[in-house]
């Protein structure tokens, strides 16, 4: 057994954006496809090209998709009542960023695709998610590194977007 330590850093924003405008901002911007139909054409495909047009299909104008969204705030209004804050959990990528990050560290696939979270807290709305150059810097790939700061920028243009 082996177990190692991996430092992580934490991008955060906050917008004094109402929590619907920031979730609504953030998803118009990231491709939205019905994920079971995505992944069905996905294994579908023969060819990597054919591969690529199924996935370059999904995105959205940021080069990235969702591919599961969890309503964390619904669950706890169940226990807490109507008055508890709103809070979103979204996991969003690119398959074909994925790709280039396990050809160079295989452990890049339990790390992405990245989970984006939506929070209102009393200070205002909250984005936030662990950049992807800080999961695989102990590793010490450096083409790895470079395709996981290029994701990092695309993610965080997409929450400055969103939140101003």
């Amino acid at each position: 057994m082996k177990i190692e330590k991996v430092e992580v850093e934490r991008f955060s924003l906050t917008s004094a954006k109402p929590f619907d405008a920031v979730v609504a901002a953030f998803k118009s911007a990231i491709g939205q496809p019905d994920i079971v139909e995505f992944f069905k054409a996905s294994r579908a495909a023969n060819s990597f090209p054919e591969l690529d047009r199924v996935v370059q299909g999904a995105l959205g104008r940021t080069g990235l998709m969702l591919f599961a969204e969890f309503d964390l705030g619904a669950v706890l209004r169940l226990e807490s009542g109507a008055d508890t804050p709103n809070s979103m959990r979204f996991v969003v990528g690119n398959p074909l960023i994925m790709k280039e990050m396990v050809k160079h560290v295989p452990d890049a696939g339990s790390y992405a695709p990245v989970t984006i979270l939506v929070d209102e807290r009393p200070d205002g709305v909250h984005v936030s998610y662990n950049r992807m150059e800080s999961y695989l810097l102990p590793y010490g790939s450096t083409e790895a590194l470079v395709i996981a700061r290029n994701l990092d920028a695309k993610i965080t243009t997409l929450l400055h977007e969103c939140t101003s």
